[in-house]
């Protein structure tokens, strides 16, 4: 293979930046133009009323969307509770166990195309499956469509981060005599907890502002919550129904739920980010 000469990489370096820069920049720009625009239109919607009250009818003054909130909280939790377990387990048994089985290989392929399967066909089908089965739209049916979601993120994630897991731990703990899954629960998963929870983070970041399959699912009400097993009240099809409305109350509390979710969002990933920084800080100074 022939070899560039300095001054040819020096230039293909320089050619590279020449695009490169410009390119981040660019996506930069519009990110804060996205972010400065949802923090100057909704900004104004949110008070002590948006966080307690109950939405009002159009064109009548003050309301707010706690029980979108609630909904919101509650399906999202469901998910988490019912998509983590299932991909951590997944992903352990790929990294782990399976490896390079038929089955593995199964299911990677059918990971991938699930990460790339609209979220509007998750919500197909989960309405197919629970919501024509029952009779009516719930939470429940909304939470098992965002945790379909969830599932091949945590699944990759947690497959790419034990595969990054030095084969040393493993055989150090192995030739402790350790079973092989106390090795992978105390070692394995210990050494790449950090890139776990950054992967149920993303999880729950990607759902959080999911419209579709709620819309098929959970769909969405004026009330309390009072059980998921009826139409559940949500932040984004909230938004989705008032932003089209002609109404400018609504409008602005569509402005309110998206910087509410956006804030939301950063705070859990900024604070998750620095706790498990903190800790890891404190065990190196050990």
């Amino acid at each position: 293979m022939r070899l560039r000469s300095r001054t040819q990489r020096k230039v293909a370096d320089r050619a590279a930046r020449v695009v490169m820069v410009p390119a981040a920049l660019a996506g930069i720009a519009v990110l804060a133009w996205i972010l400065w625009e949802v923090i100057s239109r909704g900004a104004g919607a949110l008070n002590l009323d948006f966080f307690t009250q109950l939405p009002t009818p159009p064109g009548m003054e003050g309301g707010g969307l706690a029980n979108a909130i609630l909904g919101t909280l509650l399906m999202t939790v469901l998910a988490t509770v019912i998509g983590t377990p299932v991909g951590l387990m997944a992903g352990i048994y790929l990294a782990e166990f399976g490896t390079t089985s038929r089955l593995a290989t199964a299911v990677r392929f059918t990971t991938n195309l699930l990460m790339g399967t609209p979220s509007i066909i998750v919500g197909i089908f989960v309405y197919a499956l629970i919501v024509l089965r029952t009779g009516h739209f719930s939470g429940w049916a909304g939470g098992v469509a965002l945790a379909i979601l969830m599932l091949p993120v945590v699944l990759r994630t947690t497959e790419d981060m034990l595969n990054l897991v030095p084969d040393e731990l493993r055989e150090s703990a192995l030739a402790l005599g350790a079973p092989r899954w106390r090795a992978t629960l105390t070692v394995v998963f210990r050494a790449a907890k950090t890139g776990l929870v950054t992967g149920i983070l993303l999880a729950v970041a990607r759902v959080s502002g999911e419209t579709a399959p709620l819309l098929f699912t959970a769909l969405n009400s004026f009330y309390w919550p009072e059980t998921i097993s009826e139409p559940t009240a949500n932040l984004t099809v909230t938004i989705f129904n008032y932003a089209m409305s002609p109404y400018a109350d609504w409008q602005q509390k569509a402005w309110g739920a998206s910087l509410l979710i956006t804030v939301g969002i950063l705070i859990v990933t900024v604070l998750s980010r620095l706790t498990l920084r903190d800790r890891k800080s404190r065990t190196w100074s050990r």
